[in-house]
């Protein structure tokens, strides 16, 4: 006889509050390579597996945590205060640390992994992709206030992936090379299991369903395994956007967190008021996810309007950014989901790095601007 379906608890939390998790790689100054320096550094800071500045898979990389916020701008001042403890540490060992989604020149399959039962697992399971993940995100939580909303807000989350990703987009080299995309990461980030857009569902017991069956299939051990790009964190209470490249400025990371939590509470109000939320259909998704890690700002979103198929990206992010003005004006983030139209009209990071010259000139951009307030512009 067939147990009672797993039963995976949400705990809801402030509707709209919001969290970040930034990544970011180490680089030996004197080279510019990736550095396994993160024991060094975690050491010093005082890191730790539930402290804000943190370890990831591999050893040339940080995770800095936020806490709980009502605001962008107040998560943001969390993360860039625990970036200035790395850069005063760091400093004097010779050491850098960059924003971005993929380093631009060092071989990915040279980077050390932190050894240990659950990266073990992750390394044996992922083979040759393991070991090309050296590539680093940007994830922002959105509190969601019941679980009943928390799959209709992942689907409409990623049904806005080629705006969410496009201001991030800042992966354009990879081993020394122009790889012709906006983001390189994404490309590389979707071939590991359970990575990847999330199914369509509306209902708890369908995600409940689809976690005990990866379970007995031995594809995971916890729910928290799942690593959509949009996803619910049942432990947090959230739904996780993990669509963006690691960006390197502060305008950047707090324009990429408002977005998001523009777009999740639009979803969630939308819920509220009829039970209903605008979905697009899977194939559609996926094609706009391509596009813009293809071709970032410059992408043509295909949308569901059969009198206009296509439309510029830039056009559409200018159409979302002003029909989420009263809402980011009631979540106090107008000025930071703003910064998109500069993104748009003055380069998101991928154009900036390709106008700094090569991989070695986009480095060095990355290493003046991680940390800095805005951009530098073009």
């Amino acid at each position: 006889m067939r147990s009672r379906q797993m039963q995976v608890d949400f705990a809801p939390s402030e509707q709209s509050t919001v969290g970040i998790e930034w990544e970011l790689a180490i680089v030996d100054l004197a080279s510019g390579e990736l550095t396994p320096a993160a024991p060094t550094v975690l050491q010093a800071c005082g890191g730790g597996e539930d402290a804000p500045i943190r370890k990831e898979y591999l050893q040339d990389m940080v995770e800095i945590v936020s806490g709980v916020h009502r605001t962008v701008a107040a998560a943001v001042e969390d993360v860039a205060h625990h970036l200035r403890e790395v850069q005063r540490v760091a400093a004097p060992l010779g050491l850098g640390v960059v924003g971005a989604g993929t380093h631009p020149f060092s071989p990915a399959s040279a980077q050390p992994r932190f050894e240990g039962p659950r990266y073990d697992v992750v390394a044996e399971r992922t083979g040759y992709w393991g070991r090309r993940m050296a590539i680093c995100g940007t994830h922002v939580h959105v509190g969601i206030d019941h679980k009943d909303k928390a799959l209709p807000v992942t689907t409409g989350l990623a049904r806005f992936y080629p705006y969410l990703l496009a201001i991030t987009c800042s992966s354009p080299f990879w081993e020394g090379e122009d790889t012709g995309y906006a983001s390189q990461r994404t490309m590389l980030f979707q071939q590991l299991p359970t990575n990847g857009l999330p199914y369509p569902m509306s209902r708890w017991t369908e995600f409940e369903a689809y976690a005990e069956e990866l379970l007995e299939c031995g594809m995971i051990s916890v729910p928290g395994e799942i690593r959509w790009d949009v996803r619910p964190s049942p432990r947090f209470g959230t739904v996780e956007n993990r669509t963006g490249d690691a960006v390197p400025t502060l305008a950047e990371l707090a324009c990429v967190a408002a977005l998001t939590q523009c777009f999740a509470e639009h979803v969630s109000r939308t819920y509220s008021r009829d039970q209903t939320y605008e979905s697009l259909p899977p194939w559609l998704v996926r094609e706009n996810k391509w596009r813009a890690a293809r071709y970032g700002l410059d992408a043509h979103v295909i949308t569901p309007n059969r009198l206009r198929r296509e439309v510029p990206l830039r056009e559409g992010l200018a159409q979302w950014l002003e029909r989420l003005t009263p809402v980011a004006r009631d979540l106090g983030c107008e000025d930071e989901l703003r910064f998109a139209a500069e993104l748009s009209a003055h380069g998101a990071s991928y154009e900036r790095q390709r106008a700094a010259g090569g991989p070695q000139e986009a480095l060095r951009l990355l290493l003046d601007e991680t940390g800095r307030r805005t951009p530098f512009r073009r």
